[in-house]
């Protein structure tokens, strides 16, 4: 795919995180507009997930261990056509779009995540039940950077090397913020491409925000041998809505209607 076609696909994810969480009046658009590159790059060129095998294990899957970030799971989806529920409905009242994900209401949420740590736990698993059955289908799971102080990381990521994982990738979404501030600032989780290659993984780092970079990355995955991959994917918190770039207040925070139509202005949604 052309970078202009993948580029259209992460703006309209950008567009549709912001309508989300400001219908909802709550949720969490910084970090989701920073993972939104690095969704488009799997969901369009990477994974073989399509309508025809979307309920079923035989195909790649993909963990959301940050599930917060939930906006840009459900705006990736709507965007590749395999979600039908309306996204304004996002933290509604009997709405199957909740702020956490969940794998019993919708389709090609691969595992209910919230709980942080979990998920790439999970995805672990996941990984080892396709060795042991045959299924040459990759894992793929996404972290956020401050969800890796949380210990339960480092047990799945010492599980994964030690079962030698080459069907897992994991990719860090590295902005450098969290819910109260810098992470170095909060409880350091530095450094990390050093703690991954001590925990036996194959360590890539790219520009999460580019294409070129993040293909080839995903590419070099899956030509790795006995050992599970992580992509440290530098990002901008907010990326693409100027007032919240690199502004951790909007972690956790929606747009109000000003706002909101400054946000869409920016990124063609709105003339």
């Amino acid at each position: 795919m052309e970078t202009k076609e993948l580029e259209q696909h992460a703006n309209n994810i950008r567009k549709n995180i912001v309508a989300e969480v400001y219908s909802a009046k709550s949720g969490h658009p910084g970090g989701s507009l920073s993972a939104a590159d690095i969704l488009t790059e799997l969901y369009f060129e990477q994974m073989d997930i399509n309508k025809d095998n979307i309920n079923t294990i035989d195909r790649d899957r993909f963990v959301l261990s940050k599930g917060h970030a939930s906006p840009v799971l459900y705006a990736t989806l709507k965007e590749k056509g395999l979600l039908e529920e309306d996204l304004t409905t996002f933290r509604h009242i009997d709405s199957k779009l909740q702020g956490h994900p969940n794998m019993n209401y919708v389709a090609g949420v691969d595992m209910s995540t919230g709980s942080l740590g979990q998920g790439i736990s999970c995805a672990v698993g996941m990984a080892i039940s396709n060795k042991v059955d045959g299924n040459n289908h990759r894992i793929y799971a996404l972290l956020g950077d401050g969800e890796c102080e949380e210990g339960e990381v480092w047990e799945a990521a010492m599980a994964a090397a030690h079962y030698k994982l080459d069907n897992l990738c994991a990719i860090l979404d590295y902005n450098h913020l969290q819910i109260d501030g810098n992470i170095e600032a909060v409880i350091s989780p530095e450094p990390f491409a050093s703690k991954f290659d001590a925990f036996g993984w194959n360590v890539l780092d790219v520009n999460g925000h580019d294409f070129d970079q993040l293909r080839h990355a995903f590419n070099q995955a899956k030509q790795t041998k006995d050992k599970p991959t992580i992509i440290i994917a530098h990002t901008i918190k907010g990326k693409g809505v100027s007032y919240m770039e690199d502004n951790y207040a909007w972690h956790g925070a929606a747009p109000n209607d000003e706002q909101y139509e400054q946000a869409m202005k920016e990124l063609g949604g709105l003339e």
